[in-house]
């Protein structure tokens, strides 16, 4: 292995414009007691040292340069990351995914590997999951070694297609749940982290083109689900559920663990927004998003509360519904990456297009602020996905570059590729983009290829 070292319908609907939104602040949520030692502990948070040693992954997803396939993993001490500001470079541990990952993948599935996309850690943090949206690949690593110990390739589906666009680790470890997008189908691998045992699990597949959902309605149909290319799965930390966001717009939520995978709650179009990629649990509830960034729905900023019970094939359509958290629909807007804060109180969704972030309170659904992490660091920063540190003091958020591989490229589009850190303040209420550390790969005909997507937090 090659490696180098150089320079992430129900109650109550909360509609908010970005131009009414930029600087707006809901005053209820910080009283002048916390807010004063909040701005207190501000003045030693330069200084403060994460307790927990960790390590962040970014993933450039551009080709290993000179080649058609690869990419590149990056590899960066959370500590030092994590301190200074402004564009500076910042020494990372390099994998060539064209090297070692490329020949395990030809070995066992007699394809390279192209477009590394979605990274997961399992429960443990002893192993790391890679997804290749373009090549459908996912592999395996061994975290501490960085070695690739497993290449699995996605079936053909629809149309002969195949893709990954993200694999996620089961909360138990017990297997990992493969969104094969193009191929419209729910995959599963069994895994064993532990004996380093990993096999598909052919039994499980669903085929979302094709299947007939509990209702009796087709699972994909034209004004219901039109495109049920999966996009994300989210699984609940208890493993009971899977949300499984759609391309084409509405839902399916599945148990995963059931052989096959089975369907349990469902929602059309009308309920959910397609383009879905964000998703997490706090407050008892699936946070989840809808965005744009595809020829057929290139704005949209939705997120959804969904609750964790209540999930059975006999129930209605739409049921349990979903309260609609925030919408807009208006030019220029993107939800994409979710995040939820250190303390639990509010959640963050990144817009692309906007280069912002939307906070909202997660015991009421409240919109708290917009976080502008455009500025002197970055004019077009287009913030992608993003992981907390231990402490949460710093979330680490990949920026995109002037040629994306992946989302229309109105919503992908950024000008300075690489790691932004924000600085955190006030129980996650606000924020500040203080460092980007660039990710570089220029081509031979002098283009910058860099393409910054996936992002975790590692602990150690």
């Amino acid at each position: 292995m090659k490696l180098s070292f150089g320079p992430f319908l129900g109650a109550t609907v909360s509609l908010c414009l970005l131009s009414a939104c930029a600087e707006h602040v809901d005053s209820t949520e910080l009283d002048s007691a916390e807010a004063a030692a909040e701005t207190d502990a501000e003045a030693a948070l330069e200084a403060a040292v994460d307790e927990q040693p960790f390590e962040v992954w970014a993933i450039d997803q551009s080709d290993t340069n000179g080649l058609t396939y690869g990419g590149t993993v990056y590899i960066y001490d959370g500590q030092a990351l994590s301190t200074g500001s402004g564009v500076t470079p910042a020494v990372a541990e390099v994998i060539d995914l064209g090297d070692d990952t490329a020949s395990l993948c030809f070995e066992q599935t007699g394809a390279n590997p192209v477009r590394p996309h979605m990274l997961f850690f399992n429960a443990t943090h002893t192993h790391a999951v890679l997804s290749f949206v373009a090549s459908g690949h996912v592999v395996i690593f061994d975290a501490a070694t960085r070695a690739p110990v497993a290449c699995f390739r996605a079936s053909q589906g629809a149309d002969g297609a195949r893709q990954a666009h993200a694999a996620v680790p089961a909360p138990d470890d017990s297997y990992i749940l493969v969104a094969n997008q193009n191929g419209k189908l729910l995959e599963r691998i069994s895994t064993d982290y532990a004996t380093g045992t990993f096999a598909w699990d052919p039994g499980a597949k669903l085929n979302l083109a094709t299947c007939v959902a509990p209702s009796g309605d087709p699972c994909q149909f034209p004004g219901i689900r039109p495109d049920n290319a999966p996009i994300c799965p989210i699984i609940d930390q208890a493993g009971a559920y899977g949300f499984i966001t759609l391309r084409g717009g509405g839902l399916f939520v599945v148990d995963p663990a059931a052989t096959p995978i089975q369907i349990v709650g469902e929602y059309d179009v009308g309920a959910v927004h397609g383009n879905g990629c964000g998703g997490v649990e706090a407050g008892g509830a699936m946070f989840i998003n809808s965005g744009g960034g595809t020829a057929a729905n290139l704005d949209q900023f939705d997120v959804y509360r969904f609750p964790l019970t209540g999930y059975a094939p006999t129930n209605p359509v739409n049921t349990p519904p979903p309260q609609v958290v925030f919408t807009d629909g208006s030019a220029d807007r993107d939800a994409h990456g979710m995040l939820l804060t250190k303390r639990g109180r509010t959640i963050w969704v990144l817009d692309r297009i906007q280069g912002v972030a939307e906070v909202f309170n997660v015991n009421t659904n409240a919109h708290v602020a917009t976080i502008d992490l455009k500025g002197p660091l970055s004019s077009d920063p287009a913030p992608d996905l993003m992981d907390l540190s231990p402490s949460g003091n710093r979330i680490f958020v990949t920026l995109r570059g002037p040629t994306p591989l992946s989302g229309d490229p109105h919503a992908s589009v950024g000008t300075t590729p690489g790691v932004g850190v924000v600085q955190v303040t006030r129980g996650g209420k606000r924020g500040k983009l203080k460092r980007i550390t660039p990710i570089t790969n220029i081509d031979a005909g002098g283009v910058q290829r860099a393409d910054p997507h996936a992002i975790r937090v590692r602990l150690l």
